[in-house]
Parts: C-alpha cells; sequence; structure tokens
C-alpha cells in the first residue's frame, strides 16, 4: 500500500524526485525538491516537526536512488535542527557524509567538498543547540574531510582554514573563553588578509565572528556595532541569523523595542530549510510570543 502524506502519494512524489535527482547529478548540481518535499519544509517551519518527519521518512523508505535517499536524509537531519537536537541531526548528516564517500573516485572535488559541508552543517547546529563539544569535533571533521579535496584545488585550502578558525572562535565565546576567541578572530583575520581572492568571497562573514564573539562575551557595544555593520553588507541583507544576533545583542543592552523589531526581520526572513532558519525559526518565536 503506498503511504500518502496530506494528499501527497510519496512514491508519485518521489518519482519526479528521483528523475530531477539523475539529472542534476549528472550535471553536478543539487536536485529542485518535489512538491511533496517542498510541504514537508513549510511543516518545519511552521514547528510541525513531527509531520515533517514522517514526510521526509517515507522518502527514504522508498527512494530508489542512493541521491534522493541522501538528499532525503539531510532534509531529515534539518528537520532535527528545528528542534535543536544535535544528534538527530547527526546522525543524519552522517549518513549524508557515507552518501559522498561513495563518490570520491567518480567525483573527488566535490565528494570531498560536500563532504567537509555537510560536517560543518551538522557542527553549526550542534552549536545553536549549546553542545560546544559536537559542535568542535564536527567542525573539525569538516575541516579535515575539506582539505581531502584533490589538486588542482576548487576551494582553496585558506577556505577551510578561514572556517576552522571562525568557528572555533564562535565555540571559544560560547565556552566563556574570551582570549581563546580574541586569538581565533586575530587568526581568521590573518587568513583573509593572506588570501584576497578567497577573501573576495568570505569578507562578508568576518563581523558575523567579531560581532558573534563579542556578544557571548559580554561586550555588547562591539555587538552591536559589529552585528549592525554585518547587516548592511552586500549579501547579508537577507541573512536571519544575522538579524537574530542582533535582536539578542538589543534584548541584552535592554533596547525593548529594537530588540522586537530586529526578532520579526529575523523571524520574516528565515523561509529556508537550513541552520539559519532552523535556529531563529523557534527562537524568534519565543521572543516574539508566538509560541513555544
Amino acid at each position: 500500500m503506498t503511504r500518502s502524506f496530506r494528499g501527497w502519494s510519496v512514491a508519485a512524489a518521489l518519482a519526479a524526485l528521483s528523475l530531477a535527482g539523475r539529472a542534476a547529478t549528472a550535471q553536478g548540481g543539487p536536485a529542485a525538491p518535489s512538491p511533496l518535499m517542498r510541504r514537508a519544509f513549510q511543516l518545519d517551519l511552521a514547528d510541525s516537526t513531527a509531520q515533517a518527519r514522517a514526510i521526509f521518512q517515507g522518502v527514504i523508505d522508498t527512494a530508489t536512488d542512493p541521491a534522493t535517499k541522501a538528499a532525503a536524509q539531510r532534509a531529515m537531519a534539518m528537520s532535527y535542527a528545528f528542534g535543536g537536537d544535535c544528534a538527530g541531526t547527526v546522525r543524519y548528516e552522517s549518513l549524508v557524509i557515507a552518501y559522498w564517500a561513495t563518490r570520491e573516485q567518480a567525483d573527488p572535488r566535490n565528494a570531498f567538498y560536500q563532504e567537509g559541508e555537510i560536517a560543518d552543517e551538522a557542527a553549526r547546529v550542534c552549536l545553536d543547540a549549546g553542545d560546544a563539544q559536537a559542535a568542535e569535533q564536527w567542525y573539525r571533521r569538516g575541516y579535515e574531510l575539506g582539505t581531502k579535496e584533490p589538486a588542482p584545488l576548487a576551494h582553496p585550502r585558506s577556505l577551510w582554514e578561514f572556517r576552522l578558525a571562525h568557528a572555533l572562535g564562535r565555540i571559544a565565546a560560547r565556552r566563556g573563553d574570551t582570549a581563546q576567541a580574541r586569538r581565533q578572530v586575530a587568526a581568521a583575520r590573518r587568513i583573509l588578509d593572506g588570501d584576497s581572492a578567497m577573501a573576495a568571497q568570505q569578507e562578508r562573514f568576518f563581523p558575523y565572528l567579531a560581532g558573534y564573539v563579542a556578544l557571548y562575551t559580554g561586550d555588547l557595544a562591539t555587538a552591536e556595532t559589529q552585528l549592525g555593520g554585518a547587516v548592511a553588507l552586500p549579501g547579508n541583507e537577507r541573512d536571519p541569523y544575522l538579524r537574530c544576533l542582533l535582536a539578542v545583542t538589543y534584548q541584552r543592552e535592554g533596547k525593548a523595542d529594537a530588540a522586537r523589531a530586529a526578532f520579526q526581520q529575523a523571524y520574516d526572513l528565515a523561509t529556508g530549510h537550513n541552520p539559519p532558519a532552523a535556529f531563529v525559526r523557534p527562537y524568534a518565536r519565543r521572543a516574539l510570543g508566538l509560541g513555544r
């Protein structure tokens, strides 16, 4: 018997997803999500994660090709992220990494990059969930995997070095280790300054690091300056996570009206099925009194 969810047949939607997945895999890009998967994304955004996971599990269970199954597993990992569940996210992201490991021989540059990206994705969810130890483990794993990319490199080693310094700075800040956090901020700055080509794409993430460290080490004036500047940078204007960090800063400064406005902006912008939205939607919902 074919399972269905809210009128959508898993088998029917999966057929379309599978065809899109094979075409996209041939081109090296991600498959477009099926209507069924998009419905599950919306359920997660609406705090109906149990219903979303039922859909994702149905796709996982009935997937007929590895790429489609891995895409659904990654979506399931994000569903657990919406619930602040580090362990659940890691469990499914590990399965996605295992899929990309099967692609290392055929497509090594993309495979190792994807493995590093997915490990970093799990790490970010864990840090947002308050598990600094798991976050550090997975960020280091992401660096290890990403830097296995064979030459000629499509993604420079400096990119992974910057990402790791960025991550270790945030982790140190969450642990209350101000000195270590500042050392990692300085390291990130040196890495950017040492590779102008990489920095052209990554510079906009530096104020995020500086602001995050300032916020979680109690330097609220610096946090407001850095995060306020970060949200105005090209490419960051619609970043819900930065808006949420700025809102938290205002909140801790006692600026209630500014905090509420920033939380509302963050909530309205958090429409993706990704780590920023997974953190922002529940956090801003609580801050705005919209439910748990």
